[in-house]
């Protein structure tokens, strides 16, 4: 294509030249395959029905899962997705999760519905092209199920408790929904975003609600 020529790819981790996200880095992708958290999906040294990370807390969701842990080249991945508008790095983690995470026993896929302000200024929504990828390689509905009733602030930079107080009836599901939901989002930090999301569809209708992203958060 003309605009290669221009404008050659690079990686998107180490600027070499010939791809979004070239061969080295993408074997060296921080993969979650080991042992987890039948929760919330944090990586454990043993399997755990509830960990520290979640035990104690009200979630809304079932289970989560994540294919790859936001460290190493992850950060540089997601930004080049979502802020640099490379949305051909959808399908790359649309097939990472493919191949880590074991497709979810659910009637179809939904995703958490976008901020106006920043949806505007990307020209597009990661968490719905990453949704829309999972639902086709899946075979799933992917189902607009979740609206937002208002814009939280940002939650970068704020505790886990000002994370879930932001959040907090911030989303809604404005028709029914089919019973069994996976959520799908870019990334999980806290859980608090999907967990408002998965109430809400539960308020909706939904028994079980289970939340997929490409990347989480990973705490020592």
């Amino acid at each position: 294509m003309v605009l290669d020529i221009l404008l050659p790819r690079r990686c998107v981790a180490c600027s070499r030249l010939g791809e979004d996200l070239c061969e080295g880095c993408r074997s060296s992708l921080p993969l979650l395959l080991g042992t987890h958290c039948a929760r919330c999906g944090a990586p454990a040294v043993w399997p755990v029905s509830r960990c520290r990370e979640c035990s104690g807390r009200r979630i809304a969701f079932a289970s989560a899962r994540a294919a790859v842990a936001y460290e190493g080249s992850i950060p540089a991945v997601v930004a080049a997705w979502k802020e640099r508008g490379l949305r051909r790095l959808a399908e790359l983690a649309a097939d990472t999760v493919f191949d880590v995470v074991a497709p979810p026993a659910v009637d179809a896929v939904a995703f958490v519905p976008p901020d106006g302000d920043r949806s505007l200024k990307r020209g597009h929504h990661p968490a719905e092209r990453l949704a829309r990828e999972l639902g086709r390689r899946w075979q799933l509905p992917v189902v607009d199920a979740i609206a937002r009733t208002r814009d939280p602030r940002r939650q970068r930079g704020l505790s886990l408790a000002a994370r879930r107080a932001n959040v907090r009836g911030a989303f809604v599901a404005p028709r029914p929904v089919p019973k069994r939901l996976v959520v799908v989002d870019d990334v999980y930090t806290t859980g608090s975003t999907v967990s408002a999301a998965a109430s809400a569809l539960r308020k909706g209708g939904a028994v079980r609600v289970d939340v997929v992203t490409f990347a989480r958060a990973v705490r020592a």
